[in-house]
């Protein structure tokens, strides 16, 4: 097994500061990206100590797995999911207790996607709105949901294409870290296949580039590099409202 990585952020067309952070952590073969919020330069801190903290995790229960770890296991999840969780919620524990303890971070949090690859599988952990994405055989498929009102809204009711475009709080979302000392963080396991590429993205991107858009440029483009800088192109011709980070990863069998 092998996994072919790039990655790359931009602070867009309309921010003077970049909150985004993301992760490629090769010899774990584990990459993630954060969103952060709070203003000034809170966000920037809370993604940047979410991303040092889940590899940090990492390379500790690599190199001691007989070490003690901060949050009691789920007996519903395998260790691979396990540690995952673990790693996120660590994060938002860091994150929550600099904030309480410093008042210039108060109120600052970010959302986190994270994929982990195994021999046979990748498992996908996340909080927040930042998305996860799989693109197998030409197709591409969102793996993660958003924590956010205006999905809520959506599976409590259906809503009109229009009422969705014109919905007032697009940008809310109801879990981050950060915002409470716990948090419940979503895993989702997908059986991975010789050419799967996982896109991970901040809403930067998924916020102003469509799913088919994205789908069309991965099919035509076989060059991970050149696939992320045209994703990050598409986002900021499209208006480039946010900041936009996106991180793909191809599953090789050899």
């Amino acid at each position: 097994m092998r996994i072919e990585v790039a990655g790359t952020t931009h602070v867009g067309m309309k921010r003077n500061h970049n909150e985004d952070n993301y992760l490629i952590l090769n010899d774990e073969n584990l990459c993630c990206v954060a969103d952060g919020m709070g203003g000034h330069s809170s966000g920037e801190i809370a993604s940047k100590i979410a991303v040092e903290e889940l590899a940090e995790f990492f390379r500790m229960t690599s190199r001691d797995q007989d070490a003690t770890w901060p949050f009691k296991m789920d007996k519903g999840r395998n260790y691979d999911e396990n540690r995952l969780a673990t790693g996120i919620k660590l994060a938002n524990k860091s994150i929550f207790d600099k904030a309480s303890t410093d008042t210039k971070y108060k109120g600052m949090g970010t959302t986190i996607v994270s994929v982990h690859f195994t021999d046979s599988a990748a498992y996908v952990g996340h909080v927040g709105d930042s998305r996860v994405y799989f693109f197998r055989q030409g197709v591409l498929k969102q793996v993660t949901e958003d924590h956010s009102l205006l999905n809520d809204y959506l599976k409590a009711k259906k809503l009109t294409p229009e009422e969705i475009e014109n919905f007032p709080h697009k940008n809310v979302i109801v879990r981050a870290l950060g915002m409470k000392d716990t948090v419940a963080v979503d895993v989702a396991k997908v059986e991975a296949q010789p050419g799967d590429i996982f896109l991970l993205c901040s809403d930067g991107l998924s916020g102003m580039v469509t799913d088919p858009q994205m789908q069309e440029i991965l099919a035509r483009t076989t060059e991970l590099e050149k696939a992320c800088s045209q994703l990050i192109d598409m986002a900021n011709a499209a208006g480039g409202n946010d900041n936009v980070t996106c991180v793909l990863a191809r599953f090789h069998d050899n």
